[in-house]
C-alpha cells in the first residue's frame, strides 16, 4: 500500500525542468481582466492565445527581458516572495509563456516597473491572482527560465503575398524562443529567413506552389527539421502543424 501511495504522489507531480536553475529577483503586475481579452495578440505576433494553445498562462516582459522580441515563446516559473501581506500563502509557483511586451514609460517618475533596467513581468490577471491577492497591484517575485511543455506539434501560420512570405511560428516546446529559421521549397535550397518582428519570420523568395520545409533553431541551439510541413497547395492565412515538437 505504501509503495502504491508513493507511485500516486509521483504520478501527480508536475516535473519542471529548469534551463537555468538559479532564481532571479523581479517584480510583477497584471493587465487585462480574468477573461484575458486584453492579453490577446501583442508584440510577439501571436493572435488568439486560446486557439493557439497559450490560454491565460502568459506574461508580457519588460525591456530587460524581452530582448527585442527574441524571448517571445520562452517559459518562466514565477512565485511571489517577501510580501506576507499580498503573497497568497502556500500558493506555489506559476509557469507562463512570454507572449507580449510591457513597454517603458519615460514620462513617469515612479511606478515605472517596465523601464530599463528593471526585470518585470506583466502577467495576465488570472496568473497574477494565483500567487497574490488582486489588490496588491505589484509584487516582488522570483523567477527562472524553464522548458516549455506544449501539446501537439510546432505550428506554422503562413501570411504575406506571392512575393513575400511571412511565417508566424508558435506552440514551441523546449526552450520555446525561436532564434533562427531556414525555409526550403520543394524547388529551392535552404533559405535563411530574417525575423520581421516578434516570432514572425520572412523571406522575399517566391515559394508559392511548392511544399515547404523548415529548420527551426531555439536559443539553446536545439534544432528540428520539419520536412514538408506545408503541402504544395498551402494557402496564405492557413496554419500547418509540423507534427513534432522540442
Amino acid at each position: 500500500m505504501a509503495v502504491y501511495k508513493v507511485f500516486l504522489i509521483l504520478a501527480m507531480t508536475v516535473v519542471v525542468s529548469a534551463i537555468d536553475s538559479k532564481w532571479y529577483d523581479a517584480r510583477a503586475t497584471f493587465y487585462g481582466d480574468m477573461g484575458g481579452g486584453a492579453t490577446m495578440k501583442g508584440a510577439c505576433g501571436y493572435g488568439n492565445l486560446f486557439k493557439q494553445g497559450y490560454g491565460l498562462a502568459t506574461t508580457a516582459l519588460s525591456t530587460a527581458l524581452f530582448n527585442d522580441g527574441l524571448t517571445c515563446g520562452a517559459c518562466f516559473e514565477i512565485f511571489c516572495t517577501n510580501d506576507p501581506k499580498w503573497c497568497i500563502p502556500k500558493a506555489g509557483s506559476i509557469i507562463v509563456t512570454a507572449t507580449n511586451f510591457c513597454p517603458p514609460n519615460y514620462t513617469k517618475t515612479k511606478d515605472v516597473w517596465c523601464n530599463p533596467p528593471q526585470k518585470h513581468f506583466d502577467l495576465s490577471m488570472r496568473m497574477f491572482t494565483k500567487i497574490a491577492y488582486y489588490k496588491a497591484g505589484v509584487i516582488p517575485v522570483r523567477y527562472r527560465r524553464v522548458l516549455c511543455s506544449k501539446l501537439g506539434g510546432v505550428k506554422f501560420e503562413i501570411k504575406g503575398n506571392p512575393y513575400w512570405t511571412l511565417v508566424l511560428i508558435y506552440n514551441v516546446g523546449g526552450a520555446g524562443d525561436v532564434n533562427a529559421v531556414n525555409i526550403k521549397g520543394s524547388k529551392t535550397q535552404w533559405i535563411a529567413m530574417t525575423r520581421n518582428w516578434g516570432q514572425n519570420w520572412q523571406t522575399g523568395i517566391v515559394l508559392t506552389g511548392q511544399s515547404l520545409s523548415f529548420q527551426v533553431t531555439l536559443s539553446d541551439k536545439a534544432m528540428i527539421e520539419f520536412d514538408n510541413a506545408a503541402p504544395a497547395g498551402w494557402q496564405f492565412g492557413q496554419t500547418y502543424d509540423g507534427g513534432k515538437n522540442f
